[in-house]
């Protein structure tokens, strides 16, 4: 279960990897809804059971609260039976009430704690699965910040090269500008002198 969980990640990583930046952004980038969510629903789907069975004895909650109040109950009605067998004559009478409160207290006593425990062990598999579900997901969001920090890097990584090499067309561009204009005076100069005389405008 977990390396599928882990696999799913990993496809998100590259899918995030693979999308494209919105215009005029390094940071930016455009998803496809459909597909996200549906890598999204899938990591949903490989939760591991354990959780799924904590979510449904949290949902029982109250069906374990009602069982515990029910023991409860019959411990207290078999002292009152109980109770109601000692009462015959004064003497016993006074025995029986106090031996009966002190079951109907041990009674009590038993069944707060029959609901305390069911109420604490249902808050503990609660929180025990609202924290593996939290870690599941800080997971998977430092694994998309790392991989959109990635791509980032990985952009302005590619626009640097992009900019050096720019640079270096036009040095190059303005090198050879003035190499052109050099070599077109220099034919000029070269060119034979004609003297024009006052006789050969006669």
């Amino acid at each position: 279960m977990a390396s599928r969980i882990e696999q799913i990640i990993e496809e998100i990583e590259e899918y995030i990897d693979g999308c494209k930046y919105q215009a005029l952004s390094s940071s930016k980038i455009i998803v496809n809804k459909d597909e996200l969510e549906e890598l999204l629903n899938e990591l949903r789907s490989k939760t591991p059971e354990e959780i799924k069975r904590y979510q449904k004895i949290i949902s029982n909650k109250e069906a374990i609260l009602a069982d515990a109040q029910a023991k409860a109950d019959a411990i207290i009605a078999k002292a009152q039976v109980k109770t109601d067998e000692l009462v015959s004559e004064h003497q016993i009478m006074q025995q029986a009430y106090a031996q009966a409160n002190e079951v109907v207290m041990i009674a009590t006593k038993q069944a707060q704690e029959i609901l305390d425990n069911a109420t604490n062990d249902a808050n503990n598999i609660r929180m025990g699965a609202m924290q593996y579900t939290d870690d599941i997901l800080r997971n998977l969001e430092i694994s998309i910040s790392h991989a959109m920090d990635s791509a980032k890097a990985r952009h302005e990584n590619y626009m640097s090269s992009l900019q050096e090499f720019y640079d270096v067309v036009s040095s190059n561009r303005a090198e050879l500008n003035p190499a052109a204009e050099d070599a077109v005076s220099d034919s000029t100069e070269n060119l034979p002198k004609i003297d024009i005389s006052s006789d050969m405008l006669k």
